[in-house]
Protein backbone atom coordinates (compact mmCIF):
# COMPACT_ATOMS: atom_id res chain seq x y z
CA UNK A 1 0.00 0.00 0.00
CA UNK A 2 1.19 3.59 -0.54
CA UNK A 3 2.46 5.56 2.41
CA UNK A 4 0.23 7.85 3.80
CA UNK A 5 1.82 11.19 4.77
CA UNK A 6 -0.02 12.55 8.22
CA UNK A 7 0.66 15.79 9.67
CA UNK A 8 -0.74 16.41 13.13
CA UNK A 9 -2.27 19.52 14.21
CA UNK A 10 -3.51 19.76 18.10
CA UNK A 11 -2.60 22.28 20.92
CA UNK A 12 -1.87 18.79 23.69
CA UNK A 13 1.43 17.73 23.90
CA UNK A 14 0.07 14.17 25.15
CA UNK A 15 -2.45 13.76 22.34
CA UNK A 16 -0.30 14.00 19.52
CA UNK A 17 1.99 11.68 21.44
CA UNK A 18 -0.80 9.22 22.10
CA UNK A 19 -1.52 10.01 18.39
CA UNK A 20 1.25 9.43 17.00
CA UNK A 21 1.60 6.31 19.04
CA UNK A 22 -0.80 5.09 17.75
CA UNK A 23 -0.47 5.68 14.15
CA UNK A 24 3.10 4.02 14.29
CA UNK A 25 1.29 0.56 14.48
CA UNK A 26 0.51 1.01 10.40
CA UNK A 27 2.90 0.66 8.10
CA UNK A 28 1.03 2.52 5.60
CA UNK A 29 0.75 5.66 7.45
CA UNK A 30 3.75 7.83 8.11
CA UNK A 31 3.72 10.59 10.53
CA UNK A 32 5.49 13.93 9.37
CA UNK A 33 5.01 16.14 11.28
CA UNK A 34 3.00 17.98 14.09
CA UNK A 35 2.33 20.97 15.34
CA UNK A 36 0.62 22.93 18.09
CA UNK A 37 -1.44 25.70 15.79
CA UNK A 38 -0.88 29.30 15.50
CA UNK A 39 -0.55 30.97 12.13
CA UNK A 40 2.28 28.92 10.94
CA UNK A 41 0.56 25.61 10.27
CA UNK A 42 -0.15 26.70 6.89
CA UNK A 43 3.33 27.19 6.16
CA UNK A 44 4.21 23.56 7.65
CA UNK A 45 1.64 21.89 5.14
CA UNK A 46 2.53 23.97 2.03
CA UNK A 47 6.45 23.24 3.47
CA UNK A 48 5.32 19.22 4.38
CA UNK A 49 3.14 18.88 1.94
CA UNK A 50 1.06 15.76 4.03
CA UNK A 51 -1.61 13.95 2.15
CA UNK A 52 -3.75 14.04 5.53
CA UNK A 53 -4.02 16.64 8.00
CA UNK A 54 -5.71 15.64 11.46
CA UNK A 55 -7.08 19.18 12.69
CA UNK A 56 -8.34 19.62 16.20
CA UNK A 57 -10.89 22.30 16.74
CA UNK A 58 -10.21 24.49 19.48
CA UNK A 59 -6.48 25.12 19.29
CA UNK A 60 -4.47 28.37 20.52
CA UNK A 61 -4.64 31.32 17.96
CA UNK A 62 -6.70 30.40 14.02
CA UNK A 63 -9.10 27.46 15.34
CA UNK A 64 -8.59 24.34 13.30
CA UNK A 65 -11.87 25.42 11.44
CA UNK A 66 -10.26 28.84 10.54
CA UNK A 67 -6.95 27.03 9.61
CA UNK A 68 -9.29 24.40 7.52
CA UNK A 69 -10.59 26.95 5.44
CA UNK A 70 -7.03 28.23 4.71
CA UNK A 71 -6.27 25.47 3.02
CA UNK A 72 -9.57 24.92 1.31
CA UNK A 73 -8.52 28.47 -0.36
CA UNK A 74 -5.11 28.03 -1.13
CA UNK A 75 -6.37 24.95 -3.22
CA UNK A 76 -3.56 22.51 -1.62
CA UNK A 77 -4.05 18.86 -2.74
CA UNK A 78 -3.61 18.00 1.36
CA UNK A 79 -7.26 17.12 2.82
CA UNK A 80 -7.92 17.57 5.82
CA UNK A 81 -9.92 15.62 8.76
CA UNK A 82 -11.34 17.16 11.72
CA UNK A 83 -10.01 15.03 14.72
CA UNK A 84 -12.09 16.54 18.45
CA UNK A 85 -14.21 16.17 21.10
CA UNK A 86 -16.80 18.48 20.47
CA UNK A 87 -20.12 16.48 18.84
CA UNK A 88 -21.20 20.38 18.29
CA UNK A 89 -23.80 20.17 15.07
CA UNK A 90 -22.63 24.10 14.24
CA UNK A 91 -19.16 22.73 14.06
CA UNK A 92 -19.82 19.69 11.58
CA UNK A 93 -22.09 22.15 9.64
CA UNK A 94 -19.19 24.52 9.46
CA UNK A 95 -16.30 21.55 8.72
CA UNK A 96 -18.38 21.00 5.73
CA UNK A 97 -18.29 24.35 4.42
CA UNK A 98 -14.68 24.50 4.94
CA UNK A 99 -14.60 21.67 2.50
CA UNK A 100 -12.96 19.14 4.94
CA UNK A 101 -13.21 15.65 3.98
CA UNK A 102 -13.58 13.61 7.34
CA UNK A 103 -15.28 14.49 11.32
CA UNK A 104 -14.00 12.15 13.76
CA UNK A 105 -14.37 11.95 17.46
CA UNK A 106 -11.33 11.19 19.65
CA UNK A 107 -13.46 8.93 21.43
CA UNK A 108 -12.86 6.67 17.71
CA UNK A 109 -10.48 3.48 17.90
CA UNK A 110 -7.28 3.30 16.56
CA UNK A 111 -8.76 0.99 13.90
CA UNK A 112 -11.31 3.63 12.74
CA UNK A 113 -8.73 6.43 12.78
CA UNK A 114 -6.57 4.78 10.39
CA UNK A 115 -9.64 3.56 8.25
CA UNK A 116 -10.83 6.85 7.91
CA UNK A 117 -7.15 8.09 6.90
CA UNK A 118 -6.75 5.49 4.13
CA UNK A 119 -10.49 6.27 3.04
CA UNK A 120 -9.85 10.26 2.66
CA UNK A 121 -6.52 9.85 1.06
CA UNK A 122 -8.40 7.53 -1.74
CA UNK A 123 -10.67 10.69 -2.01
CA UNK A 124 -13.95 9.41 -0.12
CA UNK A 125 -15.59 11.35 2.99
CA UNK A 126 -15.61 9.83 6.59
CA UNK A 127 -17.60 10.57 9.70
CA UNK A 128 -17.97 9.42 13.03
CA UNK A 129 -20.92 7.24 13.41
CA UNK A 130 -22.25 8.99 16.21
CA UNK A 131 -22.62 11.97 13.95
CA UNK A 132 -24.47 10.36 11.53
CA UNK A 133 -27.67 10.97 12.41
CA UNK A 134 -26.84 14.98 13.38
CA UNK A 135 -25.61 15.05 9.55
CA UNK A 136 -28.52 13.77 7.65
CA UNK A 137 -30.85 15.98 10.29
CA UNK A 138 -28.46 18.92 8.88
CA UNK A 139 -28.88 17.80 5.64
CA UNK A 140 -33.00 17.63 5.57
CA UNK A 141 -32.85 20.98 7.14
CA UNK A 142 -30.89 22.39 4.40
CA UNK A 143 -32.77 20.77 1.72
CA UNK A 144 -35.99 21.76 3.16
CA UNK A 145 -35.04 25.53 3.09
CA UNK A 146 -33.95 25.24 -0.24
CA UNK A 147 -36.88 23.55 -1.75
CA UNK A 148 -39.12 26.33 0.59
CA UNK A 149 -36.72 29.08 -1.03
CA UNK A 150 -37.30 28.09 -4.42
CA UNK A 151 -40.93 27.32 -3.94
CA UNK A 152 -41.28 30.98 -2.42
CA UNK A 153 -43.84 29.75 0.32
CA UNK A 154 -43.81 32.15 3.26
CA UNK A 155 -43.53 29.82 6.72
CA UNK A 156 -47.03 30.70 7.43
CA UNK A 157 -48.25 29.55 4.20
CA UNK A 158 -45.93 26.44 5.11
CA UNK A 159 -47.44 26.56 8.25
CA UNK A 160 -51.00 26.43 6.15
CA UNK A 161 -49.77 23.68 4.05
CA UNK A 162 -49.06 21.56 7.20
CA UNK A 163 -53.09 22.34 8.65
CA UNK A 164 -54.41 21.59 5.50
CA UNK A 165 -52.25 17.75 5.16
CA UNK A 166 -53.95 17.30 8.74
CA UNK A 167 -57.56 18.09 7.35
CA UNK A 168 -58.08 21.51 8.99
CA UNK A 169 -61.22 23.23 7.71
CA UNK A 170 -60.59 27.34 7.45
CA UNK A 171 -62.44 27.58 10.30
CA UNK A 172 -60.11 25.55 12.04
CA UNK A 173 -57.21 27.55 10.75
CA UNK A 174 -58.72 30.48 11.46
CA UNK A 175 -58.72 29.66 15.10
CA UNK A 176 -55.44 28.18 15.30
CA UNK A 177 -53.72 31.03 13.35
CA UNK A 178 -55.53 33.77 14.90
CA UNK A 179 -56.77 35.50 11.57
CA UNK A 180 -60.56 35.56 9.65
CA UNK A 181 -61.55 32.66 7.42
CA UNK A 182 -61.27 35.68 4.42
CA UNK A 183 -58.18 35.66 5.02
CA UNK A 184 -57.36 32.25 5.96
CA UNK A 185 -59.23 31.24 1.94
CA UNK A 186 -57.13 34.11 0.89
CA UNK A 187 -53.52 32.69 2.13
CA UNK A 188 -54.75 29.04 1.09
CA UNK A 189 -55.10 30.61 -2.84
CA UNK A 190 -51.44 32.12 -2.60
CA UNK A 191 -50.20 28.64 -1.54
CA UNK A 192 -51.83 26.88 -4.40
CA UNK A 193 -51.02 29.27 -6.80
CA UNK A 194 -47.36 28.92 -5.66
CA UNK A 195 -47.04 25.48 -5.96
CA UNK A 196 -49.48 25.51 -9.39
CA UNK A 197 -52.50 23.44 -7.61
CA UNK A 198 -56.00 23.70 -8.41
CA UNK A 199 -57.18 22.57 -5.08
CA UNK A 200 -56.22 21.67 -1.32
CA UNK A 201 -55.55 17.91 -1.95
CA UNK A 202 -53.84 18.51 -4.95
CA UNK A 203 -51.81 21.60 -3.00
CA UNK A 204 -50.92 18.56 -0.39
CA UNK A 205 -49.54 16.07 -3.24
CA UNK A 206 -47.30 18.52 -4.77
CA UNK A 207 -46.14 19.62 -1.63
CA UNK A 208 -45.23 15.84 -0.41
CA UNK A 209 -43.38 15.65 -3.95
CA UNK A 210 -41.26 18.64 -3.94
CA UNK A 211 -40.23 17.23 -0.19
CA UNK A 212 -41.96 20.42 1.04
CA UNK A 213 -43.78 18.12 3.36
Amino acid sequence: MPEIRVLMVDDHLMVRQGLHSLLSQYSDINVVGESDGGSAVLELVIGLQPDIVLLDVRLAGPSGLDLARQMHRAHLETRVIILTSYDSEDYLLQAAQAGVYGYLLKSASAEILADAIRAVHAGERCLSPTLAGMALQQLETISQTQIQTETGLLDQELELLQLIAAGATTKDMAGTLYLSERTIKRKVQDVLDKLGATNRAQAVAEAYKRGVL
